[in-house]
């Protein structure tokens, strides 16, 4: 079985590429859970309903022209769109592109960090509709 290291990810935030300014990005696909239990079932029975995605990336600050603080500090309490990828080589049935469309972010944090720490940015991003391609 293989395995994957991530070493290269690929981050995308409102079409900024924003990998080199990254170190952590955690996907979360999941599909609410609808209880559709019947009188007379003897056990409980679900189905699909909408999707609940939600996106963790660790940034590091930067305050330079169209980076980290220039392209998230506008898009708080808006809807944007993800672009992620495990590597941000060639897309294929091995590296597939995960876009997440009007996911919204509800907060930034711009400055945080103690002396002598590296400033980062925690986003979160909840919401939005998630495809996966891989050509």
């Amino acid at each position: 079985m293989a395995v994957k290291v991530l070493t290269n990810a690929l981050v995308t935030i409102n079409a900024v590429d924003l990998s080199t300014k990254s170190n952590s990005v955690t996907l979360n696909y999941e599909i609410d859970s609808i209880e559709v239990t019947a009188f007379g079932g003897a056990s409980h029975k679900f189905s699909g309903g909408l999707q609940n995605n939600s996106v963790e990336i660790e940034m590091l600050q930067d305050f330079a022209a169209s980076l980290t603080e220039a392209t998230v500090f506008p898009l708080v309490g808006t809807q944007t769109t993800l672009i992620l990828r495990a590597d941000s080589g060639v897309v294929s049935v091995t590296n597939p592109t995960y876009t997440l469309t009007d996911c919204f972010l509800a907060a930034h944090t711009p400055i945080a960090g103690g002396v002598g720490e590296l400033m980062m940015s925690s986003l979160s991003f909840t919401g939005g509709t998630l495809v996966k391609t891989t050509a």
